[in-house]
């Protein structure tokens, strides 16, 4: 008998919206969808940006591709959103739902705890949570009035699952810039978890299988010292490669997961089994 488990990963047909996609893993997440043979959907908010994303995903690998620029804080824009994608692609079968924000006042968004703004909560809030309760809303509802099924991931991090240790943080560097992990951040990145698995339950019955991808620290311009006390931490002994997020992701999205639903899918090189 042949075996067909390798089809079981192929996206050929299928139609995929990836919410931050232009960002340091949005980008390469995009990427595999797109080598899998899915149609592609790049959001974010720069128009022009995402225009031209989705041309290069479109020349390398062959399938079809549209940047579509959105806020996902604001209803209407997302509302939008789907509509175009809709317009252009038919059905959805795919969501990523993978935008956030760290914010662009970092003295705002670094604040220690005792002293953090509720205005710089919120406009955290607004995106990692509001944004993506309007995404899942949006798209989640148009894949019921498709009545197809769909496959919805969902991003939250290592931080919404653990408390980060203060220690590694000690003349930690990101870009240049003193770093911490805010408590905004830990915070909507566990309401993401709990979203998730509210959907996984309230869409089963319509085909809709919901899952959280977790990812871990991924190496994108951390200095010695982060590196060095993140990866202490570490069983593998190392920080994450971008790329090495992308396996999980498809995954996810294809019929090799089709009976999984509700669940966290933990890539963090071990940390959390400490």
């Amino acid at each position: 008998m042949k075996s067909t488990y390798r089809n079981m990963f192929d996206l050929t047909g299928k139609t995929a919206i990836v919410t931050g996609g232009l960002g340091i893993l949005g980008r390469r997440f995009c990427q595999g969808l797109a080598e899998f043979n899915a149609n592609v959907a790049v959001v974010d908010l720069d128009g022009d940006k995402t225009a031209e994303f989705a041309r290069e995903l479109a020349e390398e690998f062959g399938i079809e591709a549209e940047g579509v620029p959105c806020d996902v804080s604001d209803p209407g824009s997302v509302s939008a959103m789907v509509q175009r994608v809709v317009e252009r692609f038919g059905n959805v079968h795919i969501l990523h739902n993978n935008a956030a924000s760290k914010s662009s006042d970092h003295e705002a968004f670094f604040a220690p705890f005792e002293d953090y703004s509720l205005e710089e909560w919120r406009k955290v809030m607004a995106v990692n949570i509001d944004g993506m309760f309007l995404v899942a809303q949006a798209v989640g509802g148009r894949m019921v009035l498709q009545g197809t099924g769909g496959s919805i991931i969902q991003t939250s991090s290592i931080y919404g699952i653990l408390a980060s240790d203060k220690r590694i943080y000690e003349g930690s560097f990101y870009l240049g810039r003193q770093i911490s992990n805010p408590g905004v951040y830990a915070a909507s990145k566990a309401a993401v978890v709990g979203l998730t698995k509210y959907l996984a339950a309230y869409w089963a019955d319509k085909g809709i299988r919901v899952n959280t991808l977790v990812p871990a620290g991924v190496e994108s311009g951390q200095n010695e010292t982060f590196k060095e006390r993140y990866s202490a931490r570490v069983p593998l002994g190392r920080m994450a490669q971008g790329e090495e997020m992308v396996g999980a992701l498809i995954y996810l999205a294809s019929d090799a997961s089709s009976y999984v639903t509700g669940q966290n899918i933990v890539v963090d090189g071990g940390l959390s089994v400490w």
